[in-house]
């Protein structure tokens, strides 16, 4: 798999640990969650030009598992744009530690609310 996926931008990379994974070395859905979540903000930040918050995931499909020592990269793209909302579509997938090969791992949907100083919805400025 390339470094970039047509129409997504890599937003984050990493490796899980021997902490991220459960008795049998799978990592837990948890972490894959919560690294998901700082690709899609990292995303969302950037299109809004500042502040957001996560309001929901409308969409998760865990497609194969993770292992210790893996590398896991998140890749994004803006799925829609509401008044004071970016929905980011996220996939993420691994190469794994011991063939090299490139497999899709998850897939979702994460809404993030655009937030002023204020921490009320502002409205997304159109570029």
């Amino acid at each position: 798999m390339p470094a970039e996926i047509e129409g997504k931008v890599p937003s984050l990379r990493t490796f899980p640990m021997p902490a991220d994974s459960n008795a049998n070395g799978d990592i837990f859905g948890g972490w894959i969650l919560s690294h998901m979540d700082l690709a899609g903000a990292a995303r969302a930040y950037d299109y809004v030009g500042g502040r957001v918050v996560t309001v929901g995931i409308e969409a998760m499909k865990f497609h194969k598992p993770v292992f210790i020592g893996d590398e896991i990269s998140f890749y994004t793209e803006i799925a829609r744009v509401g008044r004071t909302s970016v929905t980011v579509k996220i996939d993420s997938w691994c190469r794994r530690r011991d063939t090299r090969n490139y497999v899709k791992v998850t897939e979702g949907l994460y809404t993030f609310v655009a937030i002023g100083d204020d921490r009320q919805p502002v409205e997304i400025r159109k570029s």
